[in-house]
């Protein structure tokens, strides 16, 4: 009976250890993820999963989660790619609860592009590793960008 009793404190107290462990470890309640307005809206339409165009090669979703860092990851990465874009905030929960796991980790690079942006050490990265369901969206935010391309906020996160 001892020892059923020493296992049971045993398993309690690493069950509370482990709901003391944040799941997002950057202090900061949501994943980000920008993701061409096209893209994402077919994503929609035929109820699918969104992988961005550099999965292949990268071999997850990357994600941010500090807020004040999203124009700059989106100038350094994406100035070049044409169009209109959203911002998806998720959390690791709403992720996980699709199935996706989600680590964080320092930069990477996006496909062929290095992660040479300010402020692309000083913090650690959601890496999403799978696709995106819709479901685990809690809301798509419209991203502001200039005649010439820049990526100037994002409306309800960086304004």
């Amino acid at each position: 009976m001892r020892r059923l009793f020493v296992l049971f404190l045993t398993t309690l107290s690493l069950s509370v250890a482990a709901a003391e462990e944040p799941l997002n470890p950057t202090g900061f309640p949501y994943v980000f993820h920008m993701v061409q307005a096209k893209l994402w809206d077919q994503v929609l339409a035929d109820d699918s999963t969104y992988f961005p165009p550099t999965y292949e090669v990268d071999g997850f979703t990357h994600g941010t989660s500090n807020p004040a860092k999203l124009m700059n990851v989106a100038n350094h990465f994406y100035p070049q790619v044409k169009g209109d874009w959203y911002c998806l905030r998720m959390t690791v929960e709403s992720l996980a609860a699709t199935g996706v796991t989600t680590i964080f980790e320092g930069t990477a690079p996006v496909g062929d592009i290095p992660p040479d942006f300010e402020g692309a050490t000083d913090e650690l990265f959601p890496h999403i590793l799978g696709g995106i369901k819709p479901g685990a969206v809690l809301e798509a935010h419209t991203i502001i960008r200039a005649e010439d391309g820049t990526f100037l906020s994002v409306e309800g996160v960086t304004d």
